[in-house]
C-alpha cells in the first residue's frame, strides 16, 4: 500500500493545491494572529517595568504611614527606596489651570528611572519634573514655576527643572519629591525597596513582598488583560476561517473520491481491502496536512516579523512579535486535524460503495431518497426552530438570557439553511442563470448554469464556504455600521462642542487671541462667546450670552434651554447653598447678580457647554449690559482627522496671554470612533480570509470540474463551441455560484444584524437600522469579480486541450 500511497500523491498533487492552500492559510492566519498579539502585548508592557529596574523587590502598602516607615528606615540603613505613589489634582502652568495627575520622582540616581529630554532630575524638595507631552500643551520650559494645588495653603509653587519623555502605561503629567507629594495625601501602592525583606515584611504589617520581576508580570498581567481578550476575538475569526477551510477540503476530497471511485473499485478489484483503502486515503490526507501546516506555520511567522516591522516602524506601542509554544503547537496540530477530519466522511462514502458498482456510472444525489427526504425534513425542522429563537431574542430583548438565544437561533437557522443547500442553491442557480440568458450570450449562459447545477450537492457545498464569510461580513458590517452611526448621534448630543476655552471671571480673549485659535490647523470654526461677569454664591463667574451661530455646535437638534432663560454648569451648582441648590432642582429658578443687580432667571443644568452660565439674547437685552460684553470663552469645532493633543496644545498656546480653563470633549469622541473604525477593518480583515478561502473552493471545484468534464468540454469543442466561449462558459459559471453565494449570505447577513442590533443594541443607545448599500453592493461586486476570475486557471487549461486529444482522454 505504500507504494499505491506514494503513486497516489505524486498523480493527483495538482489537485490537492487548492486544499493544501486552504489549510496553509488558516494555519498562518492563527500564528500571524498569535504574533501580532505578542507584539502589542510586548509593545504596550515594555515600559512597565521601568520604575522597577534599580531595586530587588516591591512592598506592597496600605497607606501612607507604612509608607513612611520603610522610607525612614531605609534612609537609616543607608539603601534604595522609592514610593509608588500618584493623585490627581488641579496644576497650574502660568495662567493655564488643569487637572493633572502627579507621580513620584526620586532623589536617587539608582531610583530615577524617567528619561530626561531636557533639564536634570530634582534634587531636592521644591524641585519637578514634567512630562514633555504637558510641557508642550502648557507651554512650560525648564526653570519655569508650577503651583500644584487649589491654592491657599494646600497648594505648592515648584520649579520645573526637567523634561521627561512620555512612558505608555506609567506616565504622569508632574513628577514631585516625596516631601512635596506626601501633603496631597496620595495613593500609595507600594515602596520600592532594596533592603532586607524581613524588615520589609515587619515594617509594611504583613504587606506582601514581591520581587521586582513578579510586580512587573503581575502589573503586566493586568494591562495585557485587554490584549488577551482581542487575541481570543481574533481566534473566533480564526476559527471562522478554518471553519471554511474544513467545508473546502472537505468538498475537495468528497469530488476527488467520486472522480477516483473506478481507481478504487479496480483496487478492490485486485484484492485491497476496505480497511486498506481507508488507511491509504486517510494517509494522503495526513501527509497533506502535516506539510501544509508546516508551510503555514513558516508563512505566519513570516508574516507577523513583516507587519510588526512595518506597523512598528510608526507606532511606539507594537514590539516584536511573540509566539507562545502552546498557541503555535495548537495551530500545527488543528491544521493537521483538519485535513483528516474532512477527509473522514468521504473516505467512508468512497469504500463503503462495492467494486462492481463503483464500476457503473455514479448516481446524482436524490432529494426523493431516504437520505434526501431526512436531510430535507432536519433543514426545516432546524430552520422553523431557529426562526423561532431569533424571533423571542427579539421580542424579549431585556436580559442577557436573550444574547445565548440569539447566538443558539442564528446557529440553528443557518445549520438548516446549509442542510437545504442542495435544493435552495441549484434552484437559485437556474433562476439567476435564466434571468441572464439574454442577448448574444444566452448560450453560454444557459450552457454555465446547467454546467453549476449539475451536482447539487456539490454546488451547494461549494457555495456554503463563500455564504458563510459574506453573512457574516454582511452582519458584522450593518451592524458595525448602525452603531456607529446612533454612537455618532449619541456622541453629537453628549459633547456637543468639541473643545472649550473659558476665561476666568476677572479677565477677557482679545481679538487677536480669538484669530490665533482660528488659524490653527486643527480648528474648523470657532466662536467667540461674549458674556460679562457675574457673581454666584460669593464667586465671580462667566456668564456669556448663547449664540444662534451652529457653525461649531456638532447637534443641531439639541435645545439646552428648553423652557429655561439659561444654563448653569455643574460645577456652579455644587457650590452653591443648600437652600439654593434645592430651590434650582425643584422649581428651576436660580438667583445671579449681574451689574450690581440680583436677577433672577429659569436655568436648567448642563456642563456640555462649559464651565459658565450661557444665558439667552433676550434675557441678556432685558438686562441691559450690551456695553460691557467682552469674549468670556471661545466654542471651537475640531477639523475633520485632527489630533485632540495637538488641538489642546494649540489651544492652550493660543489663549496663554490670560487664564484659561479648557475642556476638550474632542478627544472622548476621537477615542471612541477610533475604537470602531479598529474593530470595523479588524472585523472585516479577518472576515476576508474566510472568503478567500471560500474563493480558494471556487477555485478548486471549477478546477476539478474541468478534469471531470475533459471529454464532453472536447465533444463541445468538437461541435463549435471556440476557445473564447469555453473560457466564458467557466467564468458565468464561477460568477454564478459566487453571485448566489453572495446574495444567500447578503440577505441572511441582514436578518442576522437586525437581530443583533435590536437584542445587543436596544436600551443603550437611540438608533435607527439602515442597511450600508454601498457597502454591501461592494461586497456583491466584489463576489461576483472574484467568481469570474476563480475561472481563469481552470479556463485555461481546459481551453488548451484540442478536440482530438480531449476526446481519447480517459
Amino acid at each position: 500500500m505504500r507504494t499505491v500511497l506514494l503513486a497516489s500523491l505524486r498523480h493527483n498533487t495538482r489537485r490537492y493545491v487548492a486544499s493544501a492552500l486552504a489549510v496553509i492559510i488558516g494555519v498562518a492566519f492563527i500564528v500571524t494572529t498569535e504574533g501580532l498579539a505578542g507584539a502589542l502585548r510586548s509593545g504596550m508592557t515594555a515600559d512597565l517595568g521601568q520604575p522597577y529596574a534599580g531595586v530587588g523587590h516591591v512592598v506592597q502598602v496600605s497607606n501612607t504611614e507604612q509608607a513612611d516607615a520603610l522610607l525612614a528606615a531605609a534612609e537609616k540603613g543607608g539603601f534604595a527606596a522609592r514610593p509608588d505613589a500618584m493623585t490627581w489634582t488641579e496644576v497650574t502652568y502660568g495662567d493655564s489651570r488643569r487637572d493633572a495627575s502627579v507621580g513620584t520622582v526620586s532623589t536617587d540616581p539608582q531610583l530615577q528611572w524617567q528619561t530626561l529630554v531636557d533639564g536634570t532630575f530634582p534634587t531636592r524638595a521644591g524641585e519637578a519634573l514634567v512630562d514633555e507631552r504637558a510641557a508642550a500643551a502648557a507651554d512650560v520650559a525648564v526653570g519655569d514655576e508650577v503651583t500644584v494645588g487649589g491654592g491657599g495653603s494646600s497648594s505648592t509653587t515648584v520649579t520645573v527643572v526637567g523634561l521627561a519623555a512620555p512612558a505608555v502605561g506609567v506616565s504622569s503629567n508632574l513628577y514631585l519629591t516625596w516631601p512635596d507629594l506626601r501633603g496631597f495625601e496620595p495613593y500609595v501602592d507600594a515602596v520600592l525597596w532594596d533592603g532586607p525583606v524581613a524588615q520589609a515584611e515587619r515594617l509594611s504589617e504583613g504587606g506582601a513582598v514581591l520581587t521586582a520581576a513578579q510586580h512587573v508580570a503581575d502589573l503586566q498581567a493586568q494591562v495585557t488583560l485587554g490584549v488577551d481578550v482581542i487575541a481570543l476575538l481574533v481566534s473566533f475569526f480564526a476559527a471562522i476561517a478554518m471553519g471554511v477551510a474544513v467545508l473546502v477540503i472537505a468538498n475537495t476530497f468528497a469530488i476527488l473520491f467520486a472522480q477516483r471511485a473506478r481507481d478504487f473499485a479496480l483496487l478492490r478489484c485486485v484484492g485491497v481491502t476496505r480497511a486498506q483503502l481507508r488507511r491509504s486515503i486517510r494517509a494522503e490526507a495526513l501527509a497533506l496536512g502535516v506539510v501544509s501546516s508546516v508551510l503555514g506555520l513558516a508563512i505566519g511567522v513570516g508574516l507577523s516579523v513583516v507587519i510588526a516591522a512595518v506597523v512598528g516602524a510608526r507606532w511606539d506601542e507594537f514590539g516584536a512579535p511573540g509566539f507562545r509554544w502552546w498557541w503555535v503547537t495548537g495551530a500545527f496540530v488543528f491544521g493537521v486535524l483538519v485535513s483528516v477530519v474532512a477527509a473522514w466522511l468521504p473516505t467512508r462514502a468512497a469504500t463503503r460503495v462495492a467494486p462492481l458498482a463503483a464500476l457503473r456510472p455514479s448516481e446524482m444525489w436524490d432529494a426523493s431518497s431516504n437520505a434526501g427526504r431526512l436531510r430535507l425534513g432536519s433543514g426545516l425542522v432546524l430552520l422553523a426552530v431557529g426562526s423561532v429563537l431569533l424571533g423571542r431574542a427579539v421580542q424579549l430583548s431585556s436580559d442577557d438570557v436573550q444574547l445565548v438565544r440569539m447566538v443558539a437561533g442564528g446557529m440553528t437557522f443557518f445549520v438548516g439553511l446549509l442542510l437545504l443547500g442542495p435544493v435552495v442553491v441549484p434552484a437559485l442557480v437556474r433562476l439567476v442563470g435564466r434571468l441572464a440568458a439574454r442577448g448574444q450570450g444566452a448560450l453560454v449562459t444557459a450552457l454555465a448554469a446547467s454546467n453549476a447545477v449539475r451536482n447539487p450537492r456539490r454546488t451547494a457545498t461549494t457555495t456554503a464556504s463563500l455564504m458563510v464569510g459574506v453573512t457574516l461580513t454582511v452582519a458584522m458590517v450593518t451592524g458595525l455600521g448602525v452603531i456607529s452611526a446612533a454612537l455618532d448621534a449619541d456622541n453629537d448630543r453628549s459633547y456637543p462642542i468639541d473643545a472649550i476655552a473659558v476665561v476666568e471671571a476677572g479677565s477677557a480673549l482679545d481679538d487677536a487671541a480669538v484669530e490665533a485659535v482660528r488659524d490653527l490647523d486643527e480648528v474648523r470654526a470657532a466662536r467667540p462667546m461674549a458674556g460679562v461677569v457675574g457673581v454666584l454664591a460669593g464667586a465671580e463667574v462667566p456668564v456669556v450670552e448663547w449664540s444662534d451661530d451652529r457653525s461649531v455646535v456638532r447637534s443641531t437638534e439639541n435645545d439646552p434651554f428648553g423652557s429655561s432663560e439659561a444654563v448653569v454648569a455643574w460645577s456652579f451648582v455644587e457650590t452653591l447653598p443648600a437652600a439654593a441648590a434645592e430651590r434650582l432642582d425643584s422649581e428651576g429658578l436660580l438667583d445671579v447678580r449681574v451689574d450690581g443687580r440680583l436677577r433672577q432667571v429659569t436655568a436648567s443644568i448642563s456642563s456640555d457647554y462649559g464651565d459658565v452660565i450661557t444665558v439667552k439674547p433676550e434675557t441678556f437685552r432685558e438686562w441691559g449690559v450690551e456695553d460691557q460684553l467682552q469674549t468670556r470663552a471661545v466654542w471651537v469645532r475640531a477639523a475633520d482627522g485632527a489630533d485632540p493633543g495637538d488641538l489642546e496644545t494649540g489651544l492652550s498656546r493660543a489663549t496663554s496671554e490670560v487664564p484659561t480653563t479648557l475642556v476638550v470633549d474632542y478627544a472622548e469622541r476621537i477615542w471612541i470612533e477610533k475604537q470602531l473604525t479598529v474593530i470595523t477593518a479588524a472585523v472585516i480583515g479577518l472576515l476576508s480570509i474566510g472568503i478567500v478561502i471560500a474563493l480558494i473552493g471556487i477555485v478548486n471545484t471549477l478546477g476539478l470540474s474541468v478534469l471531470e468534464r475533459t471529454r464532453e468540454n472536447a465533444l463541445l469543442r468538437a461541435m463549435g463551441l471556440t476557445r473564447p466561449q469555453l473560457r466564458r462558459v467557466l467564468a458565468v459559471e464561477g460568477a454564478l455560484l459566487a453571485g448566489v453565494a453572495s446574495l444567500l449570505g447578503v440577505a441572511v447577513g441582514i436578518l442576522f444584524a437586525w437581530v443583533g442590533v435590536h437584542v445587543v443594541v436596544v436600551g443603550m443607545v437611540e438608533h435607527t437600522f439602515a442597511v450600508p448599500v454601498w457597502q454591501v453592493l461592494g461586497i456583491l461586486v466584489a463576489a461576483l469579480a472574484f467568481g469570474a476570475l476563480a475561472s481563469v486557471l481552470p479556463a485555461r487549461r481546459a481551453a488548451r486541450i484540442t478536440p482530438a486529444e480531449g476526446l481519447t482522454l480517459q
